[in-house]
């Protein structure tokens, strides 16, 4: 395929990625809160011109999630909650389309509705399990492709869409107090990623390229469901300060054949260590760093017409984590 070197550092540069959250109680045994996140995201961008050109350029998922929730302690060793979700995806995509076509930059939104519910149970005094279920939420994203730099380019482009389901997710976790200065932890989660089969885009309006209902590009993903193990540990070194460390293991849902330079991923250990610090009685200070080792991924992926683009990614990541939180 047309194009030479290997892409470059295609996770780039730093991102920021924002969190808040927020609760009240409505008298003694009822809270509700608010939360604004990110629950999930992709950032890859790679070098014009490189030999995987024809597969991916740049690509980027964002969600935004608003969550109002509710929770209810019943008695002292149980307590429910269950919330809403509301939440908006702006994907991006490019790619090198060949000679005729120029680049194609697919770009398309929706916004939608999940919830998401669970309990915890405290059986001794010092340990406490939780139990926590989100479910899937389904976009039906509309947007354009727009195509550039082909002699062709003007009369290809048009309005696109396409269905994608972020997946459900499940996860069961236990904390126990160690006597007066330790904590241990573990979770485990599992991620429906079955729900991702394939990226299919079809055409809204006509094009040469295609009729209405015709498939602009098919990206196959074949992903499978996953399971997160995680292990942890805190430590109050004084009355204001504590500090913690972590483990764990992801594997990615992502598999050899159709393994994507747009997400090249592999499964993952994350090492983690942090330090809790209050300020004052109502401030809370916490820093957090994780670093993710990544089993290096390989892929072998076709492409259109003909061929096949086959290497080997080397992948890392650093998480840096900063929150302070306020009573009132």
């Amino acid at each position: 395929a047309p194009g030479t070197g290997d892409g470059g550092d295609g996770g780039g540069s730093w991102k920021f990625i924002p969190n808040a959250f927020i609760a009240t109680s409505i008298g003694p045994s009822l809270r509700l809160g608010l939360a604004i996140n990110a629950p999930f995201g992709l950032v890859t961008d790679y070098d014009l011109g490189w030999r995987g050109q024809l597969t991916a350029l740049q690509s980027s998922i964002k969600t935004v999630n608003i969550q109002p929730s509710v929770a209810y302690r019943v008695n002292d060793m149980f307590s429910v909650g269950a919330g809403v979700s509301y939440q908006k995806i702006d994907a991006t995509l490019t790619n090198f389309a060949g000679a005729a076509a120029g680049f194609v930059k697919l770009t398309a939104d929706d916004t939608a509705y999940g919830f998401n519910g669970g309990f915890t149970v405290t059986p001794v005094k010092g340990t406490r399990i939780g139990v926590h279920y989100r479910s899937g939420i389904k976009y039906d994203l509309t947007g354009t492709a727009a195509f550039s730099g082909g002699p062709f380019s003007a009369v290809l482009g048009g309005g696109v869409r396409a269905d994608l389901k972020v997946p459900a997710s499940a996860s069961g976790s236990v904390v126990s107090q160690v006597g007066s200065n330790v904590e241990l932890m573990g979770d485990v989660t599992w991620t429906q990623w079955s729900s991702i089969q394939n990226l299919t885009v079809i055409r809204t309006t006509a094009s040469a390229g295609g009729a209405v209902g015709s498939t602009l590009t098919n990206l196959p993903f074949l992903w499978k469901d996953t399971w997160r193990f995680g292990v942890g540990a805190n430590y109050r070194l004084s009355s204001s300060t504590k500090l913690r460390f972590g483990l764990a293991h992801d594997k990615t849902p992502t598999q050899d054949l159709t393994r994507t330079p747009r997400l090249p991923d592999g499964d993952r250990t994350w090492v983690s260590i942090g330090v809790q610090y209050k300020p004052s009685k109502s401030g809370t200070l916490e820093f957090g760093y994780a670093h993710e080792f990544v089993k290096s991924p390989s892929i072998n992926t076709s492409i259109a017409p003909g061929g096949n683009l086959i290497g080997t990614f080397k992948d890392k990541a650093d998480i840096i984590s900063l929150q302070y939180s306020h009573s009132f």
